[in-house]
């Protein structure tokens, strides 16, 4: 018989898969049809003429070559039928609901042809802010529910106009199914409001709708708060100093950088360096933020990012977007709409009561935002856009597990404490919840448990198996053993460091018994297997175990979690180390370093770390990077976000490197006489304070410390692997966000004939870190070995 089942996995819902399925049938002369359900896209297949032998095999072809720009095709499982289908047609059939193995796509930036429409004044769409179609528009953020129908999702509340139910109904229309389908007759509307939740009436601006009368006002230096996709922005003409630090004043974010939203590539390249890969990478579907070379001769507010040598830009990706953009010639700040720390706003009673403060006015519209999803971050290092945090565009799209992971039980993995992220992991595929941010803060740790709750009912994932940092202190750790203890399931913990070399080993598909690595970990601290605090790490492992064969030397925190945020306190237990306070105050009496030093409690601080007293030993590079910007006076008595000084400080160097070319790196020292070895930045201080005796510009110096740990840092991994009989050097962590050090270690260990593996799909950052730990708590119960 010539009649098959055939089975679609991957990312094929709500997409425009099965229009594409019908009219391939249709051209090939097949009959049969297809449907949605909880596995992805099943489709019955037979020829017209019995005879034909090669009809399917074309469609099957055809499927992979053509499929729908959103949609991901990861399996194609076929089976012949006993016999023929009693059909003469090929039809698309309603969704079965069922156990749901099929992923949700990501939110999707607005395609060429909605763009079109909304730009035409001739179409019925005409300046329409939720024009979408099948290759476009909100997904993630809108849906309830899988099968992705559109009772599933906060367009159920707008039913469909005539017009709108003939392009939902048509196979051949890009509209066809397409879930959040609507038009002015009949879907969401946008309006505007001052800060009292007044309406304005958009003929009050002399403008012709609400979103012509918000750019108007942005125009007059207004801030506004503008409910868009996946929540709510705060913006402003980003040219205009005043709007910006007024906005910095309320939002009360002093020092972190704003992101920026621009109309075309000419109005970027006005501001920042923009080459063609990371201009194809702005315009992609997901539409990221993207972090670029800032240009001397920008005009930008002295606001938008201080101390900064690159700019956070992103295209519009919705149609209001486009709409509000459409006559700026400039950038418009586009930043969260919260208060620092605080999660941003979904909804208009939560934005009319939280942002009516640090907003002018409000641009609002009537579809629920049901799931949050922040802007995704990525950086141009090290040859490929990489991300720095993922979140509208990329998630919830499935990852496939190396192989040797096929057959993992059902394993939730609850992430770390700082820019969390959780995953769902089953059948040898993983889920990464958007960035959902830092659970030290009580809205996001709600939001996180509340996320939690939903990915399981949207995925119907029920785990087996929970995964968790081994800090005894974080949310989500103490969260995970009590679910663990509640329901009887299996808890893993995986220490902080092991689970990035893991994340970095399934980012690049390293099969589960690929063998052991070096892995490179620098990051700001994780409680390590001796109790210690670690952050510059050299493991030997893979997903089974590590063993820790060396280490940046160790230096206290005094007043513990203080040291994270007042980078003096590192810098006084560096000095400390490296031969004592006393003697560096006598060496250097006049550096302003060490006048900036006494002006510090420094007593206090002092007798903490000789009495070991709240001042924790740790191997952090983080703290090592804020140590040396402290030494620059950078980053402030106090930072105002996490890695503020280690970013300026990158900043600095990377200015140099870009003007005045290389330069020799300081001297680490490196003792291989134990195993683990020891990185010892302790020579690095009397060069780097001499060199400021002597008036070396600050960003010669930045420079000079970056280029010699890089060099360390590949010298000692290139030895280390020598030692062991490895090749190849797995790097993760947040510290390797940072491009120079990146790419400057990368560098370093090819030219030593090893292989370095670095992030692809994920951050090196703790975003990152629970895929990590959900493929070690795989490996270690011995669900994946034998797949």
């Amino acid at each position: 018989m010539s009649a098959e089942r055939i089975r679609v996995r991957g990312l094929v819902q709500g997409v425009g898969f099965r229009p594409t399925v019908w009219r391939l049938a249709h051209e090939l002369g097949l009959l049969g049809d297809v449907r949605n359900d909880g596995e992805g896209v099943l489709i019955r297949l037979q020829p017209a003429d019995p005879t034909d032998t090669d009809a399917i095999e074309s469609f099957c072809a055809r499927l992979r070559a053509e499929c729908p720009p959103l949609a991901r095709i990861d399996a194609v499982e076929r089976t012949r039928l006993e016999s023929r289908l009693d059909t003469t047609t090929f039809a698309i059939l309603g969704s079965d609901a069922g156990a749901v193995h099929t992923g949700i796509v990501a939110d999707a930036a607005t395609c060429p042809a909605c763009l079109a429409e909304i730009r035409d004044p001739t179409d019925r769409r005409y300046r329409y802010p939720f024009t979408n179609c099948t290759h476009c528009g909100p997904r993630l953020s809108i849906v309830r529910g899988i099968p992705y129908d559109r009772a599933r999702t906060s367009m159920a509340a707008f039913p469909m106009c005539a017009r709108c139910r003939a392009e939902y109904a048509n196979p051949a229309d890009r509209r066809f199914h397409a879930q959040p389908n609507a038009c002015p007759d009949c879907g969401p509307q946008v309006w505007l409001v001052d800060a009292a939740g007044r309406e304005i009436v958009p003929a009050e601006l002399d403008a012709p709708d609400a979103i012509a009368a918000a750019s108007r006002l942005l125009t007059e230096g207004r801030i506004l708060a503008i409910k868009g996709i996946g929540g709510f922005h705060l913006a402003c003409d980003a040219t205009h100093a005043t709007a910006v630090e007024t906005l910095r004043q309320r939002k009360r974010r002093f020092a972190k950088p704003f992101a920026l939203m621009a109309r075309d590539p000419d109005v970027i390249r006005r501001h920042a360096r923009l080459s063609e890969l990371e201009a194809e990478w702005l315009a992609s579907p997901a539409a990221p933020i993207l972090l670029l070379e800032r240009r001397c001769d920008s005009d930008l507010a002295p606001g938008i990012a201080p101390g900064q040598s690159t700019l956070g830009f992103m295209r519009p990706y919705s149609p209001l977007h486009h709409l509000l953009l459409a006559d700026w010639d400039r950038p418009l700040v586009m930043t969260s709409g919260n208060l620092s720390d605080e999660p941003p706003c979904i909804d208009n009673a939560d934005a009319l009561a939280r942002l009516s403060g640090l907003a002018d006015h409000l641009l609002l519209h009537d579809r629920d935002i049901v799931n949050r999803v922040d802007d995704s971050v990525w950086r141009l290092m090290d040859g490929r856009p990489r991300p720095l945090r993922r979140a509208r565009g990329y998630a919830p799209a499935p990852i496939r597990l190396p192989p040797g992971f096929a057959s993992t039980a059902p394993i939730l993995a609850l992430g770390g404490e700082l820019k969390n992220s959780f995953c769902l992991i089953r059948d040898g595929s993983a889920i990464l919840s958007q960035h959902l941010g830092d659970l030290e803060e009580a809205r996001t740790a709600r939001e996180y448990r509340a996320t939690l709750a939903l990915y399981g009912e949207l995925f119907q994932h029920r785990p087996e198996i929970l995964a968790v940092d081994r800090h005894p202190d974080y949310h989500s750790t103490q969260l995970g053993r009590a679910w663990a203890e509640r329901e009887g399931l299996t808890l893993i913990e995986v220490q902080h460091h092991h689970a990035h070399l893991a994340s970095v080993l399934a980012d690049n598909d390293w099969p589960l018994d690929g063998g052991a690595v070096l892995g490179i970990l620098l990051d700001g601290l994780g409680l390590g297997e001796d109790g210690t605090l670690w952050g510059g790490e050299f493991l030997l492992g893979d997903y089974r175990s590590v063993q820790r064969v060396g280490h940046l030397t160790p230096a206290a925190m005094p007043g513990g979690v203080q040291a994270i945020r007042e980078p003096w306190r590192n810098l006084l237990a560096r000095l400390e180390d490296a031969g004592g306070w006393e003697h560096w105050r006598a060496r250097h009496p006049d550096l302003e370093v060490i006048r900036r030093l006494e002006a510090q409690p420094i007593g206090l601080a002092r007798n903490l770390i000789a009495r070991g007293l709240n001042a924790p030993r740790s191997s952090s590079a983080g703290r090592l990077f804020d140590a040396v910007a402290a030494a620059l006076g950078l980053g402030g008595e106090t930072l105002s976000y996490e890695g503020q000084a280690a970013i300026e400080l990158e900043a600095l160097a990377s200015t140099f490197a870009r003007t005045s070319g290389t330069e020799s790196g300081y001297v680490f020292d490196l003792d291989c006489s134990n195993r683990p070895w020891r990185l010892d930045p302790a020579p690095l201080w009397d060069a780097l304070l001499s060199d400021l005796e002597h008036d070396l510009p600050p960003a010669c110096i930045a420079a000079r410390f970056h280029l010699g740990f890089a060099a360390a840092i590949s010298d000692m991994g290139a030895r280390l692997a020598r030692d062991l009989a490895v090749e190849t050097i797995a790097l993760s962590g947040g510290v390797f966000q940072n491009r120079l050090l990146l790419e400057s270690v990368a560098g370093g260990l090819r030219d030593a004939g090893l292989t370095p593996l670095v992030h692809r799909r994920l951050p090196a950052n703790d975003g990152g870190l629970a895929l990590g730990q959900g493929c070690v708590a795989a490996a270690l119960t011995g669900d994946a070995a034998g797949a």
